[in-house]
């Protein structure tokens, strides 16, 4: 990964990432002149978080503030840090990074007051650093970092002791401000290369595609031209090399098959025009998938359910983006992302629709490898991690016996260890499913002895959550040919994803009910509830709802896709009802083996 990259490249990618906010209203926006990148508004995040984390430690009576002197000079200093980011914001002044500066040096001030607690926001600080246009600036910043955890052993009056947990802040606490500063100003410089030369080729498509709608303008305006404007439209057709624009009657039947279709499928126009149809080039699964997921539309295209599963959306009056897999005449698959839109007439009426496909290989190939990425990372990360947890278990069997203090500072390090596990394993987990490669060891497993299992594993949870958990299981017992474990595992994403999101005093209720050939596992909840828009999304990768992310539940997006791979490798599938305000229903149902009683 390359980290170096132009100032304009830096400042072109970060104006995206500190674009508009899906919860701020358009009256704000326009209030601050659609400027969300400014230093102010960089700075209100960490402001906010470093008095809210200082308020709860004060406020719960846990932590008490060793240093007031320090604490009142913290919030001195982060008044000054937010002063100065106005004043950046109003005027445009060199070296904003003094901002980031002055806020670690708040944080350090109030390490020295509340002790390790805050130390965790230098992470936040040095995200500033990583958006710098110079790579200078994060090892600036990882000195200052430093220097904030080394503070607390020189504080006049400090009763900060040189301890091994305090050695294992000074080291890691500044190797992961710079890993993160560092990665994410790669990440800017790379992406903010690949957005420029990403909207250079949408705009040339784009023009490519003005200019054909132009010629069929013209052709409506001109009925006294129509033969000769045709000529010209079929010639701008055959231009346009590099996408396929495919035409088709209301049936299917293809009477457009311009150059690119024909480098791309393989097939001349003489031998597809008024012969072939549309869904031909087409998988079949993925018709089907389809046409099952629009509930088998019904209307003019009702006798051939995979060309409705095409156009549906066009027939409608709408236009529809969407990946599909091209099949050529050779037999093989090209991965294409195609746009389909009506045809109209003079009139008004629909007469047939257009596909224009993109050759999407080279996107999806990269995809591939950034999951190979993300699988060797995670290969990686899984060592150290395993070895910090067994020197912090070396370090509580030691023979001289630590404080509480320390034993809670060496918890705290050990629950955000396992948690870092946890994550580098769904990460590893989710690699092999894009790789199609993660092990199913399959034997005959009792479906109710699994689901009680999550269950009891589960109460613990929902006792703190103060949430009620029910087991309805047959008295039948339901026996499938699957993994145990990955269908506990399966179970447990659901379950925990149940408790996060439902409200104190609220219910989950697991139930397990044979269904002629299928077994139904449902988790039901009372919870926030789902958008109907976002259902369809819930399966992908590190996506979250927006009612999670505006009640700022903990999560990262891997577990509902960790959960359908899973039941789909068992031959299952995986549905979810929801309504927002009332609550969430996940059932995924597996392939009945036997029922024993």
């Amino acid at each position: 990964m390359r980290l170096r990259g132009t100032r304009a490249e830096h400042e072109e990618y970060a104006a995206i990432i500190w674009r508009k906010p899906f919860w701020a209203p358009d009256w704000l926006d326009r209030m601050i002149g659609h400027r969300w990148d400014t230093p102010l508004l960089r700075q209100i995040p960490l402001s906010v978080t470093f008095l809210g984390i200082t308020g709860a430690l004060l406020a719960s009576g846990e932590i008490t503030a060793a240093d007031g002197g320090a604490l009142i000079a913290s919030f001195v200093v982060l008044a000054i840090a937010i002063a100065v980011s106005v004043l950046y914001t109003v005027r445009q002044l060199p070296y904003p990074e003094i901002i980031p500066l002055l806020s670690i040096v708040a944080v350090a001030l109030g390490r020295v007051a509340l002790g390790p607690a805050v130390s965790s926001l230098l992470v936040v600080c040095m995200i500033w650093f990583g958006l710098a246009s110079r790579l200078t600036w994060t090892f600036v910043g990882t000195a200052a970092a430093l220097g904030a955890v080394l503070l607390p052993l020189f504080w006049p009056g400090a009763n900060e002791t040189f301890t091994i947990l305090s050695l294992l802040e000074i080291v890691v606490t500044p190797i992961v401000c710079c890993y993160v500063a560092a990665v994410l100003h790669g990440v800017v410089a790379d992406n903010g290369r690949r957005l420029r030369a990403n909207a250079q080729l949408v705009a040339e498509r784009e023009q490519a595609l003005a200019d054909a709608v132009g010629l069929v303008d013209k052709l409506r305006e001109n009925e006294a031209q129509l033969e000769s404007a045709g000529h010209l439209f079929r010639s701008v057709l055959d231009s346009v090399t590099r996408q396929s624009v495919i035409g088709t009657d209301l049936t299917g039947l293809i009477d457009v098959w311009n150059t690119g279709a024909e480098s791309m499928l393989g097939l001349s126009a003489d031998d597809v025009i008024g012969k072939r149809y549309i869904h031909e080039f087409h998988r079949e699964d993925e018709l089907e998938a389809r046409a099952e997921e629009l509930g088998y539309p019904a209307g003019a295209t009702v006798l051939n359910p995979g060309f409705s599963a095409l156009v549906e959306v066009a027939r409608l009056g709408g236009s529809e983006d969407r990946d599909w897999t091209y099949l050529k005449s050779n037999g093989d698959a090209l991965a294409a992302h195609v746009a389909v839109t009506p045809r109209i007439d003079e009139n008004g009426r629909t007469v047939g629709y257009i596909f224009v496909g993109t050759d999407v290989s080279d996107v999806k190939e990269l995809a591939k490898l950034q999951d190979e990425f993300v699988g060797l990372v995670s290969h990686e990360l899984r060592t150290p991690v395993s070895s910090i947890l067994g020197y912090l278990e070396l370090m509580r069997d030691a023979t001289d016996p630590l404080t509480e203090e320390q034993l809670q500072y060496l918890g705290v390090a050990e629950r955000n260890a396992h948690r870092l596990l946890r994550l580098v394993g769904d990460l590893l987990f989710t690699a092999q499913v894009a790789a199609h490669k993660f092990p199913i060891e399959e034997a005959e497993v009792d479906v109710n002895a699994v689901v009680e299992a999550s269950v009891e594993s589960a109460r613990p949870a929902s006792h703190a959550a103060n949430v009620l958990l029910i087991c309805n299981t047959p008295a039948t017992r339901p026996i499938v040919y699957g993994d145990a474990t990955r269908i506990a595992q399966a179970c447990d994403n659901l379950l925990s994803n149940a408790i996060k999101f439902t409200p104190r005093g609220g219910t989950v209720t697991v139930s397990v009910e044979p269904l002629g050939s299928v077994v139904r596992i449902t988790v039901r909840d009372t919870g926030m509830g789902i958008p109907p828009d976002e259902i369809a999304m819930l399966s992908t990768r590190f996506f979250r709802a927006s009612t999670a992310t505006r009640a700022a539940v903990q999560g990262v997006g891997l577990g509902l896709s960790i959960t359908k791979a899973i039941v789909t490798a068992h031959g299952g599938t995986l549905s979810a009802e929801s309504e927002v305000g009332a609550g969430t229903a996940f059932a995924f149902t597996l392939p009945l083996h036997r029922l024993d009683d």
